[in-house]
């Protein structure tokens, strides 16, 4: 048993490379980027000791070439979800009553394994199967997620040491229990820090973790398992399975050990979710904790003193990076009518910068293809539509083609309806929709933008005037649990702006903080008196 209070490493924001040509970072993910394009891996179920290889399978594409074929995952049968599910509860005793140092010693050499060795390794899977830039890739699977677990132990640390006040003569302490049973993590496709965080954080509280990550994110997730193994993380702690989705989730919350859900992806998935779990309630040991983060309808609003090319570029890094495919990108744009001539055609210049939408191997592309085939038909489905009607025009972009890849240009709609449908409905692509409002009208614009959309996840302001700024924090202080003055929507970094917002978007229990982590854990106060009272009078009686 570890014996002293102990300091952990100071966490620091991994610094994000540069990748310019002739650079070594650059030269290593484009070799390995063409190792892993040339070859075929094949992913099993990681339950314990074992790999499984079910035999069922399913292809990987990328989606910029979805016609080649990089690999197979494995699926899972509901056999396989009930081993998955044991294994970890027969490995949860012996990791809950591991020393939390020896818990975060494994983390924190995960992070370094991910800064070092598999840096070009995690980064190249990831621009193959989520087809993203190596700048997209570099501040998500190797920055983001090398953040996570560095700043999580800190703040496992903290949490530790929050203790209560004694009085004299007894000793009050509170220990951090991991919850009963296991916790059932779903990750999403779009960013692989986040589908290594969701299992990781609870598994470093002392939890153990049945993971299920996206299918169009198994590529990246495979590197994952490999860090966490050879870091030292335990058989059983974190099993990773693929499978039917509604059959994993059905056997993961039928279980009377289901102790908590971890998830980010849809609203209406989570919606159903949560429905599930208050059904089964009476099947449950414990209450379970629910933590999501799902969608959101953010917006970009410019005040008439913005400057005009602050908020075009705002715009365009804020909706087209990853090809709008962040639970941040902007999506919904308020400009004044003095201004949005200008700005709009700011936004025009950049587009045509861009190269046509093509592979993240190319270097010079700053947009590559949308994740899949059903995200490509709905976003085409609302370009038409949008195309064919009176209440708006499309004003950049509006081509789209998916002979080779999921291609679809960078598009932005003006519409004459600030509930158009495409301003309330989250497409989850590079599209953008912008409204124009009279000047004078800035403080119900600011109304409008609160009252419009069911989410709260992040949002902008952009001005100059500080009485403008201080009258939209204010008004919208429930419409965005991320919001950023004089910045684009996106981009947060763990440990300066913890994640997460409220109404439809989610829980708000702010991914990259101590707040999350508290979620997955249950306190148990310990009162211990000195000298034991051996009368039950009390002065009063006299």
């Amino acid at each position: 048993m570890g014996k002293g209070f102990f300091q952990v490493p100071t966490a620091i924001n991994e610094p994000v490379k540069s990748y310019a040509p002739g650079s070594p970072e650059r030269e290593a993910v484009l070799k390995q980027y063409k190792a892993f394009f040339d070859s075929k891996v094949e992913v099993p179920l990681y339950i314990g000791s074992e790999e499984i290889y079910t035999g069922d399978t399913q292809t990987m594409s990328p989606p910029h070439d979805h016609k080649h074929v990089v690999g197979t995952f494995h699926k899972a049968t509901k056999a396989h979800i009930e081993k998955a599910i044991q294994n970890s509860l027969d490995a949860r005793e012996k990791w809950a009553n591991l020393t939390w140092e020896q818990r975060a010693a494994i983390f924190l050499k995960a992070a370094d394994l991910i800064a070092g060795p598999y840096r070009a390794k995690i980064n190249a899977a990831t621009m193959i199967a989520q087809s993203k830039t190596i700048h997209q890739a570099e501040i998500d699977a190797a920055c983001e997620l090398i953040d996570f677990l560095k700043f999580n132990v800190e703040f496992m640390s903290q949490i530790y040491q929050e203790q209560p006040e004694s009085a004299e003569g007894l000793w009050n302490r509170v220990e951090y229990r991991p919850l009963e049973g296991f916790i059932y993590a779903i990750t999403p496709f779009n960013f692989t820090a986040i589908a290594g965080n969701l299992p990781a954080s609870a598994a470093m509280m002392g939890n153990v973790v049945l993971w299920k990550p996206s299918d169009s994110q198994v590529y990246s997730a495979k590197i994952i398992m490999d860090v966490f193994k050879e870091a030292g993380l335990p058989d059983g702690v974190i099993n990773m399975v693929m499978g039917d989705p509604v059959m994993v989730s059905d056997t993961a919350l039928a279980s009377p050990d289901f102790s908590g859900l971890h998830f980010t992806g849809s609203t209406h998935v989570f919606k159903s979710l949560w429905k599930q779990i208050g059904n089964n309630i009476d099947k449950y040991r414990t209450y379970p904790r629910i933590v999501g983060e799902t969608g959101g309808k953010d917006f970009i609003i410019a005040h008439p003193s913005a400057d005009a090319k602050q908020v075009a570029t705002a715009i365009t890094r804020g909706a087209f990076e990853f090809q709008g495919q962040k639970c941040s990108a902007a999506s919904r744009v308020y400009l004044p009518k003095s201004t949005a001539n200008t700005i709009l055609d700011y936004v025009k210049a950049d587009l045509e910068s861009f190269n046509k939408p093509g592979s993240p191997e190319d270097m010079s592309n700053f947009i590559t293809a949308v994740i899949h085939e059903g995200s490509f038909d709905k976003l085409a489905k609302f370009i038409d539509q949008a195309k064919a009607s009176s209440e708006a025009e499309i004003v950049a972009g509006g081509n789209y083609d998916k002979s080779v890849g999921y291609f679809v240009e960078p598009t932005v709609i003006l519409t004459t309806n600030p509930h158009y449908e495409t301003m309330e409905t989250e497409l989850f692509g590079p599209v953008v929709t912008v409204y124009v409002y009279e000047d004078q009208d800035w403080s119900n614009t600011l109304k409008l933008v609160d009252n419009t959309s069911i989410y709260a996840l992040t949002g902008a302001v952009l001005s100059k005037d500080r009485y403008a700024i201080d009258e939209a924090t204010k008004a919208l202080q429930n419409s965005a649990g991320n919001f950023y003055i004089n910045d684009k929507p996106t981009g947060a970094v763990v440990g300066q702006q913890p994640f997460g917002g409220a109404r439809a978007s989610g829980t708000n229990d702010k991914a990259g903080s101590a707040q999350n982590l508290l979620r997955w854990v249950s306190p148990r106060l310990i009162k211990e008196t000195f000298v034991t009272p051996t009368d039950y009078r009390y002065p009063f009686l006299g």
